[in-house]
């Protein structure tokens, strides 16, 4: 369903290159082997781009939670200029790159997104913050969807960041090709099932902001559309929430199956409600039906639709 590459930033390491300032890497499987075929890397080490060789003495954040130095731990060197500056030019140049998602490293002072440890001028733990990039990246890229490869063990975090990458490669898409009032309204009508698993409230207001797609100006309308879309896209979808999706979807043709039909799509349900089968088992049995009855409202919803790379992606182990 999408129109254009998937192109994601990353942290060099994760892809197995010696950048580390030990001289080694911490290349994640996942990321090189199952993610790596569907996606186009973008690799980025801020600390080796900013010339502080490999290997380099370790670093740490010290000092203002909101604006801290980047010092070496040992001898106290401040790289903060060095990394600021390569920061506001790669960040330039990712601007021309079109990325629809970014992985960092975890913990790391330049690229970890958060709980990486800040030090007061003592040595002393203080709190936790961002590193010096990717704190940047976020502020210059809000809707980008960005996450650290240490919790890509989680499946379900794993899932909602592939589910986020490839619904704002679409939004991208949609942007890019200057959307008419129409075409913004298509896009969030094949996406009110998706919506609505992660929050009915957000989709309420989506919804209202969506009703005022004949006003100009549009392009400040979709912008504002594409924050909410991925705010929405954010929370987090609960099994609940799944099953009223699922039970709402076959309310377009629930007085068309026969008992023995209705009975089956009603258990599928059920065992997903109570964690024996995977979601995807329910969505492609409703889809069948779908087919069968020809419901005009439900063809093109991607919910029952993601790309068969996205989908690829979410079931693998």
């Amino acid at each position: 369903m999408t129109a254009s590459p998937i192109r994601l930033g990353i942290s060099r390491c994760l892809l197995g290159d010696e950048v580390r300032f030990d001289g080694g890497h911490k290349k994640d499987r996942f990321l090189t082997d199952i993610l790596g075929r569907y996606v186009e890397w973008v690799p980025v080490c801020p600390e080796v781009e900013a010339g502080l060789g490999t290997p380099r003495e370790a670093m740490r954040l010290v000092g203002d939670p909101h604006s801290p130095r980047l010092l070496t731990i040992k001898t106290g060197r401040d790289h903060t200029e060095a990394l600021n500056h390569i920061t506001k030019h790669r960040i330039a140049e990712l601007k021309k790159l079109d990325l629809s998602g970014y992985v960092f490293k975890k913990s790391s002072p330049s690229c970890g997104i958060d709980q990486v440890n800040i030090y007061d001028k003592y040595g002393l733990f203080s709190q936790n913050g961002a590193g010096i990039y990717a704190k940047a990246f976020v502020e210059q890229f809000p809707l980008i969807p960005v996450e650290e490869e240490g919790r890509f063990y989680d499946p379900a975090i794993r899932e909602n960041f592939v589910e986020r990458v490839f619904s704002y490669r679409r939004f991208q898409d949609l942007i890019h090709n200057e959307p008419t009032s129409q075409a913004l309204l298509r896009f969030h009508r094949i996406h009110k099932y998706l919506l609505l698993s992660h929050s009915p409230q957000h989709y309420d207001a989506m919804d209202r902001l969506i009703g005022q797609a004949d006003r100009p100006p549009l392009k400040e309308l979709a912008a504002r559309y594409g924050a909410l879309f991925m705010r929405t896209l954010a929370v987090k979808a609960t099994v609940r929430q799944q099953v009223n999706v699922l039970h709402h979807i076959v309310g377009y043709f629930k007085t068309r199956l026969k008992t023995r039909e209705k009975e089956e799509i009603f258990a599928m349900i059920d065992d997903y409600h109570r964690g024996l089968i995977p979601l995807l088992v329910p969505v492609e049995l409703i889809k069948r039906h779908v087919r069968m009855f020809e419901v005009e409202e439900l063809r093109d919803q991607v919910y029952l639709n993601p790309d068969s790379n996205e989908l690829m992606l979410r079931i693998c182990p």
